[in-house]
């Protein structure tokens, strides 16, 4: 006999429905009913970064898949905020349908949709400080989540200085500090493990920093990097097997000239 789910209609009903079935606490799945909140954070994460190593790659059939994950996670967070009397997933979807039209008055309101980008920008700040000053976060760096990946907290955090004056209007003191940060990171490493630690944050905040005043996403920039750096000892390792090894087989000088080659022919 078909499951009962089968009669409830596709699409988002069915969906809610599933959750509800799988958190079922007499006939549900008991890896879902035993987690939490804190439990599913790190799959929620997960899930948002495959989206975007999806868009990254361009891979689209992909993409609807991954986007389905991540919306699996959202439905999850909500039966359980909804089975704690929280909230529930229709609440999600009404909050944040209400919040994009008060931030949107130019297509929703009174207001002039013949707004530049960098105008809208402004007023979609200027909103979220308001929300921000509702609910009690009256400093300037509030609410800038602690769970960001650091480079982009580092990012959001430069931006909300920037909004008060508290930032560089131009590159060269940027520079200068980087060379002034370098100094004190290669002077650390003499003092202690926790020193080092330390000026290494510093000059990874200042490079954050740079990237802002150029316009470089640091996320992105060294999501470059990454790809670039797998493609090229990708072709270290094909040179190599022509040769019938493995890098586990060859010198360092071996695969630094293996790796050069890569790079004049990649760029």
């Amino acid at each position: 006999m078909p499951d009962p789910i089968y009669d409830v209609p596709e699409g988002w009903p069915r969906l809610l429905e599933l959750m509800r079935r799988l958190r079922d606490p007499v006939g549900g799945c008991p890896w879902d009913i035993e987690q939490t909140f804190a439990s599913i954070v790190p799959y929620t994460i997960e899930e948002a970064y495959e989206v975007a190593d999806a868009i990254e790659r361009k891979s689209w059939d992909e993409l609807q898949g991954e986007l389905g994950d991540l919306l699996l996670q959202v439905i999850y967070h909500g039966q359980m905020a909804d089975e704690a009397g929280h909230f529930s997933t229709e609440d999600v979807a009404r909050h944040v349908t209400a919040k994009m039209i008060d931030r949107h008055p130019h297509v929703f309101g009174d207001e002039s949709n013949q707004k530049s980008a960098d105008q809208q920008t402004r007023d979609w700040e200027v909103a979220k400080a308001a929300e921000r000053e509702k609910r009690g976060e009256l400093r300037v760096l509030d609410g800038v989540a602690q769970g960001l990946p650091a480079l982009l907290r580092a990012l959001k955090l430069q931006k909300r200085l920037a909004r008060v004056g508290f930032d560089w209007g131009e590159t060269g003191p940027v520079l200068d500090k980087l060379v002034e940060e370098l100094g004190e990171l290669d002077a650390a490493k003499d003092i202690s493990a926790d020193a080092l630690e330390d000026e290494f944050g510093d000059v990874l905040f200042v490079l954050v920093n740079l990237a802002r005043h150029w316009g470089i996403d640091p996320e992105a920039a060294l999501r470059r990097t990454n790809a670039k750096v797998e493609s090229r000892f990708a072709a270290v390792e094909d040179a190599l097997a022509l040769k019938g090894r493995t890098p586990n087989e060859a010198t360092l000088d071996e695969m630094d000239a293996l790796w050069n080659d890569a790079k004049v022919k990649t760029g």
